[in-house]
C-alpha cells in the first residue's frame, strides 16, 4: 500500500524481553541487522499486519507477546536514490511506519526464523535497547531513534525523561 506521496505503509516491531533488551535480527545471507518489519496489506489494520509480520519473520504467535504500546504517528524514512525502483508503479520513495513495542512472554524455543517459505532472517539475539539505533543501516537510523525514544518511557518509566542513550547501563549485558 503506497500513499499519494510515495511512502509504503509498514509496521515496525520492537520486541523486548523481561530485562528490557530487544530482539535484533540478522538479515539472511548478510551482515545487516534490523528489527522485524513489513508492509501493511490493503485489507489490514496496522495491528493485523503486526501479528502477520511477527509470525512470518519470527515464528511467534500473538500468545507469545503482549503489546505495550505504539507510536502515535507514522514515522517516515526515504530510501537512498540508488534503492528506488524507478520503473515501479506506483513509485515507492520510502516507508511510513507505525512502530509497536511488544513484551515477549513466551519461551525462546518458539522463535522460528524459518517459519515462512522466504525467511528474512538467519540469526537473532537480545541486545541493549539503544544498540539498534546505532547499528541499523544509515537511512533507517533517524526512524529507529525516534521510535525507541517515543516508546522507551513505556518500558522504562522510572528513567523518564528519556533521550537517546540515557538509559542506565543496567539494561545491557
Amino acid at each position: 500500500m503506497i500513499d499519494s506521496e510515495g511512502y509504503r505503509a509498514n509496521v515496525g516491531i520492537i520486541l523486548c524481553n523481561a530485562e528490557g533488551r530487544v530482539f535484533w535480527a540478522k538479515r539472511i545471507g548478510q551482515d545487516s541487522w534490523q528489527f522485524p518489519q513489513g508492509g501493511i496489506r490493503e485489507s489490514e489494520s496496522p495491528e493485523e499486519a503486526l501479528y502477520r509480520e511477527l509470525r512470518e519473520e519470527t515464528g511467534l504467535e500473538p500468545e507469545h507477546v503482549e503489546i505495550i504500546g505504539s507510536t502515535r504517528k507514522w514515522l517516515r524514512y526515504r530510501l537512498p536514490k540508488h534503492l528506488i525502483r524507478r520503473r515501479a508503479h506506483p513509485l515507492c520513495i520510502g516507508q511510513k511506519q507505525r512502530w509497536f513495542l511488544l513484551r515477549f512472554v513466551g519461551d525462546e524455543a518458539a522463535v522460528r526464523l524459518d517459519s515462512c517459505p522466504h525467511p528474512e532472517f538467519d540469526g537473532w539475539c537480545w541486545v541493549d535497547y539503544w544498540r539498534p539505533a546505532r547499528e541499523v543501516i544509515f537511512f533507517k537510523r533517524q526512524v529507529y531513534t525516534r521510535a525507541l525514544e517515543e516508546l522507551a518511557p513505556l518500558l522504562f518509566p522510572e528513567d523518564a525523561p528519556v533521550g537517546r542513550g540515557s538509559l542506565p547501563e543496567r539494561h545491557s549485558r
